[in-house]
């Protein structure tokens, strides 16, 4: 279906085929390190457009993609296709800006994503490309890509907010999202667009990520993309050394304020740094330290006391509004959750204890097992099915292994766990499929599937129909230490609704408190 040939892209030789001329085709340009991706209907004229650019002569060879199903519809939408997975693929470093990445749609078009994995393959034959599709979707650069399509509202946001920052005056924007609305790939995309563009070419532009894990990842990724670097990642502490022109802050609910936190003398240092004592919090580092902040936001993901909970941030948004422009931007589809918005909210009732009516979400799999051995069994056979899957808790055990490696922090039905070795890339580590995560290790990133234990820390009062909290049960001495039980109880509910929104295919629970098991499982199916 699909013929590949080469040229010569520094004789421009290319060969005599007809289709060459006047066809709507694909091409990789690359040098053995650097790689290029286009479409055209012309590609002869475009290969003479190229050679005559100087950003383009450092290519070699270009690969032509051929095939008689293709029409402009089709080489659009494999375009953005292949620059996603090719830059994950990482052969290449990829050389394309992100500009016109957007998600396509046209007559025909599940018919040829199906079509499209032929085409990888035939890449992967001709030594094009390295890994699988499936290898590809599992990995935190294709998930993390600044060249990810977007879906119309965040195309329209990002847009929007575009045309902003190319304004001159102070300005603050604020975009909410519900947990897999895309609010990183937003970020990350919008972070390659200023850095490639022109028009933002001498401004200071850092992309702030409070959670230690999850900045360690992005790291890694912008050292893998051309025209980003893994130094634009930024910690909140960062920020406190220079003053920046634009800073885009992920997961900003994740800032801290000096409270039930470990590093007060750090925080402190960091605040007298810029003259600030210690009633300011890091979202006032960045307020302080930034011309226009872009600030990703969800309430309902506050998992504890040091947090920015939404009555601090609505007051520091009133208190800006008198010094700045305020926008504010809302991304609304749910792009990671197959169980989608409706899932979302779901889970949103369930844990307030709201539900009234047991619902199914297509193909996604909402369910309880009652067995922990089985709970077991099926986390590592889903696991040999998709890769990704993880167990993961509240904090309802003390973590004993974190200063004695041979002791074990869970027991259930004779089953023993420890928690996370590690904070840091835990999810993606060879240990993460034997240990059960925490909310810190698994905020932010993505699961195919979460087996989520919900511990004695949370429960169910059958009289009272209400979900209840333990704090003797609740282990994060830190996090409980100035939280009062509706503070708590908030935070609680907040870390399972995180925990729960992992799961890409599939939720599936074990649920340790009697009652709360019996009120869960009047809705949903129990194994």
């Amino acid at each position: 279906m699909f013929k590949i040939t080469d040229g010569d892209f520094n004789k421009q030789k290319y060969g005599n085929e007809c289709y060459l001329a006047n066809w709507p085709m694909l091409y990789i340009l690359e040098n053995g390190k650097q790689a290029y991706i286009g479409q055209s209907n012309h590609v002869i004229d475009r290969m003479a457009q190229h050679y005559h650019s100087l950003d383009k002569r450092i290519f070699k060879k270009v690969h032509f993609i051929y095939s008689s199903k293709f029409n402009q519809s089709v080489t659009l939408d494999y375009e953005s296709k292949l620059i996603q997975y090719i830059a994950a693929d990482e052969l290449y470093e990829v050389r394309n800006k992100n500009a016109g990445m957007a998600d396509k749609e046209y007559y025909g078009k599940k018919e040829y994503d199906e079509k499209f994995q032929i085409l990888w393959r035939s890449l992967q034959r001709a030594k094009i490309v390295r890994h699988s599709l499936e290898e590809l979707e599992n990995s935190d650069l294709f998930k993390y890509s600044p060249f990810k399509e977007l879906n119309n509202d965040q195309r329209t946001a990002v847009e929007e907010i575009i045309d902003s920052l190319k304004q001159e005056e102070d300005q603050m924007i604020v975009v909410n999202g519900m947990p897999g609305s895309g609010k990183t790939i937003v970020a990350i995309f919008l972070m390659k667009y200023l850095k490639d563009s022109e028009a933002f070419r001498e401004k200071k532009i850092g992309f702030v990520v409070p959670q230690t894990s999850l900045r360690k990842t992005l790291k890694k990724i912008f050292k893998s993309i051309y025209g980003l670097k893994a130094s634009d990642i930024l910690s909140p502490a960062d920020v406190t050394k220079k003053y920046y022109d634009i800073l885009l802050v992920d997961e900003a609910h994740r800032l801290h304020q000096y409270k039930n936190i470990s590093y007060m003398g750090p925080f402190k240092a960091c605040c007298e740094r810029i003259g600030l004592t210690t009633e300011s919090d890091e979202l006032d580092w960045i307020l302080h330290q930034c011309k226009c902040p872009v600030l990703f936001y969800d309430e309902m993901q506050v998992v504890g006391p040091s947090g920015i909970d939404v009555n601090r941030f609505r007051r520091k948004m009133r208190i800006e509004q008198s010094k700045r422009i305020l926008t504010y931007y809302n991304l609304i589809p749910q792009m990671r959750v197959k169980g989608g918005n409706d899932y979302i909210s779901y889970v949103r009732q369930l844990l307030s204890g709201t539900v009234k009516e047991k619902k199914i979400f297509g193909d996604y799999e909402l369910k309880m097992i009652t067995d922990f051995k089985k709970f077991n069994e099926r986390m590592y056979q889903k696991e040999g099915e998709v890769q990704l899957v993880r167990m993961a808790a509240g904090y309802a055990w003390e973590w004993v292994s974190k200063k004695n490696k041979d002791l074990y922090d869970i027991e259930i039905q004779g089953i023993k766990k420890q928690w996370n070795h590690c904070t840091e890339g835990w999810v993606l580590s060879e240990e993460a499929i034997d240990e059960v995560g925490c909310i810190h290790s698994v905020q932010g990133y993505d699961l195919n599937y979460g087996f989520i234990i919900l511990g004695d820390e949370i429960g169910y009062d059958a009289d009272e129909k209400c979900i209840i909290v333990r704090p003797e049960r609740y282990f994060d001495q830190i996090g409980k230490k100035t939280a009062q039980y509706e503070e708590l109880k908030e935070y609680i509910q907040h870390i399972y609704y995180v925990l729960m929104t992992r799961g890409i295919l599939g939720t599936y629970l074990y649920i340790c408190d009697p009652s709360l098991k019996e009120y869960f499982s009047q809705y949903m199916d129990i194994e």
